[in-house]
Formats: structure tokens, C-alpha cells, sequence
């Protein structure tokens, strides 16, 4: 399964929220941040801290994709 964070910067968007404000609502590391651009796991822990700060569920902000859709 891959991982894809669209909705989260589609969240995000409609926050009217950059990544940068997210980062210091949250209160995550900046390479925590380049983990989530390049759509690579991150741990439940952060997943959470991301929720609580814009107010949303995991379903939210992500998405599990099978492989044979990503290709």
C-alpha cells in the first residue's frame, strides 16, 4: 500500500494554512515535513498531532492507495 497526503494539502487550502503554519501548529520537525511531501510514512504520533491542530480526522488527511492503482 502507498500513502498519499492530498487531502491534506487540499485541507490545508481550504484552512487558508501553509505548510509552515501547519509545522508550528503542530509542532512537527521540518524533515517530518519533507516525509510528508514525498508522501513516505510517518508515525501515528505525528498523524495525531496533524489532527488535533486542523481540527480533522486521519481520513482527512490521508489515504491508503493499493500499489496496482499507483502505477
Amino acid at each position: 500500500m502507498a500513502i498519499s497526503y492530498n487531502k491534506l494539502w487540499k485541507l490545508l487550502v481550504d484552512k487558508k494554512m501553509s505548510k509552515a503554519d501547519l509545522r508550528r501548529a503542530a509542532g512537527i520537525a521540518p524533515n517530518t515535513m519533507t516525509k510528508l511531501r514525498r508522501d513516505e510514512e510517518v508515525t501515528l504520533t505525528v498523524l495525531n498531532k496533524i489532527c488535533t491542530a486542523l481540527n480533522a480526522n486521519i481520513g482527512d488527511v490521508m489515504d491508503l492507495i493499493p500499489e496496482e492503482e499507483k502505477r
